[in-house]
């Protein structure tokens, strides 16, 4: 579910499921300018089956990443559904850490 926001490819960006649904993955950047559309995208989708998120993928991160994710851990636990993060950045578990919510990336 990667879509341009605007015109600049700066700004593509966005979760994927894999697998049949199994578990999503992530491409591009989380910041301030696309984590809404994000938010949004990853709302419609239903939740990976297998729990399990990849963030290899995500090049650049603010601390809109950080409020994107602990929103998708608050709906999985809304749900009653596991949900793990694998392949931190070291950028995001940095900002993690910083904001003392670094249990959000234990996997």
């Amino acid at each position: 579910m990667s879509a341009a926001i605007g015109a600049s490819d700066e700004l593509i960006g966005g979760f994927s499921a894999e697998a049949a649904g199994a578990r999503w993955s992530y491409a591009g950047p989380l910041i301030l300018a696309n984590a809404s559309r994000v938010f949004a995208a990853a709302a419609a989708m239903p939740l990976p089956t297998a729990g399990e998120v990849d963030l290899s993928g995500m090049v650049a991160v603010d601390s809109s990443a950080v409020a994107v994710l602990l929103a998708l851990s608050r709906r999985a636990q809304e749900e009653g559904k596991p949900l793990a993060f694998i392949k931190v950045p070291a950028p995001l578990r940095a900002l993690a850490d910083l904001y003392s919510v670094e249990d959000l990336l234990a996997a």
